[in-house]
């Protein structure tokens, strides 16, 4: 008897399946040289525990998205171990900092099947929430995945599709304690623009570009225990090619966008996100932002700005063609909230 397991497929999963997800890991501040190192990532706020400070918090918290791929690691094994590809996100929010010294951890629920119509394979949607070691949430997310059958003659589940909202609402976004942009250091920062000089509709070429390599894109994703089959074995595609990270792309078109964006500090909400085509190594990654909403905050100094940040191998602006489709090009397709200075 083997004591190994291949991992859930399709039909393994049921609505309301409540999962909790081995294993919990303490964030040092490795993490966060080892994500510098990854990507060009330069927000002031996670850089300086003095620029944090001047801001109302304690010490400088690591980035957003460091946070979210630890969750979100912890969930593979369970979720996406057997998966032909992560699809989307939606009502993702960031409900406090993660900060060296924190223990994460991460729980899901399953709230959507769907097989696919070829048989093989099914869509599955969880509900993950990550806490630290005071039982706090630090985020929440909504995922959705297709994931391969065991049984291909495994009956179809009743499809259920959950309705998820198509933004996180201005007033549900969470601002942390004690934040405080009225001492902001523009000079420090690397940008003077403010919130205010951002205008719905006004669109961003972040100019620079990063060329994917093999070795970094598995680093990361074994950085934070991401052990899906697709990132590390060639036998798991027909074209014998790894297939990268969808969080690698986030994170290298968020460092990206520093340039345009570098007061857009702190990560709020993620609206929704499609990982449109896949990425290889060997293809160089562009970014560009779109400005689709603005809202104040209570907090002294600090607005909200939504932004759809878009990750593509070709060029600023391109999104979708006349028929709604992703041009081939393009990566990432991400809508979310920051927190920025008034």
């Amino acid at each position: 008897m083997s004591k190994t397991t291949a991992g859930r497929f399709f039909e393994d999963y049921r609505i309301g399946q409540a999962i909790t997800h081995a294993v919990p890991r303490t964030v040092s501040g490795g993490e966060r040289a080892l994500y510098h190192a990854l990507y060009p990532a330069r927000a002031a706020l996670y850089s300086s525990d003095e620029f944090a400070r001047d801001c109302g918090l304690a010490q400088s918290p690591v980035d957003d998205l460091i946070g979210f791929h630890i969750v979100f690691g912890k969930t593979v094994p369970d979720i996406s171990l057997n998966a032909i590809a992560n699809l989307g996100y939606a009502e993702g929010r960031f409900l406090q900092p993660v900060y060296p010294g924190d223990s994460l951890r991460s729980h899901s629920e399953v709230i959507g099947l769907k097989q696919n119509s070829n048989g093989k394979s099914g869509v599955v949607w969880v509900r993950t929430r990550g806490e630290n070691q005071h039982g706090a949430s630090v985020l929440d997310y909504v995922r959705w995945v297709m994931v391969r059958k065991r049984d291909l003659d495994a009956a179809a589940p009743e499809p259920v599709v959950p309705d998820m909202a198509a933004v996180v609402a201005p007033q549900d976004l969470v601002v942390p304690e004690g934040l405080d942009f009225t001492r902001y250091d523009f000079a420090l920062a690397g940008e003077p623009h403010r919130w205010g000089d951002y205008a719905i509709g006004e669109r961003i070429d972040h100019v620079d570009g990063v060329t994917v390599e093999e070795a970094e894109h598995m680093l990361a994703t074994r950085l934070w225990q991401n052990t899906s089959k697709v990132h590390f074995d060639t036998t798991q595609r027909p074209d014998g090619k790894l297939l990268v990270y969808g969080g690698h792309v986030i994170s290298m078109a968020r460092a990206l966008s520093f340039n345009g964006l570098a007061n857009a500090q702190m990560i709020a909400a993620i609206n929704a996100g499609s990982h449109a085509n896949p990425c290889f190594a060997g293809d160089t990654i562009r970014a560009w932002s779109e400005v689709l909403d603005r809202a104040e905050t209570a907090a002294p100094g600090v607005g909200a700005l939504r932004l759809r940040l878009v990750a593509t191998k070709g060029s600023a602006g391109v999104l979708k063609d006349d028929a709604g489709k992703y041009h081939p090009e393009v990566l990432l397709d991400l809508d979310y909230w920051v927190l920025m200075p008034i």
